[in-house]
């Protein structure tokens, strides 16, 4: 795997750790309709925010491999889109690497 494709995953993971983190909270306060997140794409400078159903966050993070971000932050080289949204679409890592990487950073 080469470094930049590491950094990318490694960017996404810690991203989806502070959503998951999001999501606990919000679970704790009973919060159960919208969630307000980070997108996870792999610029560790993105500040973009993604309103998503709690429903449709337990989707996304029944797939280690998949993670929400805006539109155009995508890296098509080494994920795919597999779903569009008004807000943010869904992308799924294509890469054997990055697939890894995704794999064995999945709080869940």
């Amino acid at each position: 795997m080469d470094e930049r494709d590491r950094r990318i995953g490694l960017n996404e993971s810690v991203f989806r750790e502070i959503n998951e983190r999001i999501e606990k909270v919000a679970a704790t306060f009973e919060v159960r309709d919208v969630l307000d997140l980070i997108c996870e794409c792999g610029d560790a400078s993105c500040t973009s925010r993604i309103q998503m159903a709690f429903e449709e966050y337990e989707e996304l993070r029944s797939d280690a491999t998949t993670f929400a971000v805006v539109s155009g932050h995508e890296v098509l080289d080494i994920e795919e889109i597999v779903a569009r949204h008004k807000t943010y679409e869904v992308v799924r890592k294509k890469d054997r690497d990055a697939r890894n990487v995704a794999e064995a950073t999945d709080p869940r």
